[in-house]
């Protein structure tokens, strides 16, 4: 029995029964990390669009002096951006500014900082500020959208809490409503 054991343990390396299932062994890891590091950033992708559609749609009641008219505060139009937007979005964790000014030039355009507190939470106070008829007015959705898998080195973070802030966009002049 010794000798049948040390037969098996010599013959070992040479054997090809079982090179399949290192082989397999070998390439599976490497190639379930790259298809969870595609899906991952296909999920980022898709959401950031539907929030840039949410904030389109939800641009378009400014634009238009509807929400100005009927005299929606900032609560109801980050809702309104909320019902917009798809359902895989926490209406709670939205953040929503709105600035206006009088020309193109003088529209703040700088990138948005969001800032924590010790506990994790965003500090930042938003404006809302829709404008007049005429006026230039820019509206920024921001989201920050957990990343799963960050040790894939995907580079997808880009918040201290290891989550990635989707950022929708929408700079328009306001429509003469009246």
């Amino acid at each position: 029995m010794a000798d049948d054991l040390r037969r098996m343990v010599a013959d070992f390396p040479s054997d090809p029964r079982g090179a399949t299932a290192v082989e397999f062994a070998l390439v599976s890891a490497p190639l379930i990390a790259v298809i969870l590091a595609m899906l991952q950033t296909s999920i980022v992708f898709f959401f950031d669009q539907a929030l840039q559609s949410a904030a389109q749609t939800s641009a378009r009641q400014l634009m238009t002096g509807a929400a100005q008219t009927s005299g929606l505060t900032q609560t109801q139009f980050k809702q309104l951006v909320c019902t917009n937007a798809s359902t895989a979005f926490n209406c709670a964790n939205l953040m929503v500014d709105v600035q206006s000014a009088s020309t193109f030039a003088s529209i703040s355009t700088s990138p948005i900082t969001v800032t924590y507190n010790g506990a994790g939470q965003v500090t930042n106070s938003w404006a809302y500020n829709p404008g007049n008829p005429g006026d230039i007015v820019i509206i920024r959705v921001m989201y920050d959208w957990p990343i799963f898998g960050q040790l894939l080195g995907l580079g997808l973070n880009n918040q201290p809490d290891g989550g990635h802030l989707l950022v929708a966009t929408a700079v328009y002049k306001n429509e003469p409503y009246q």
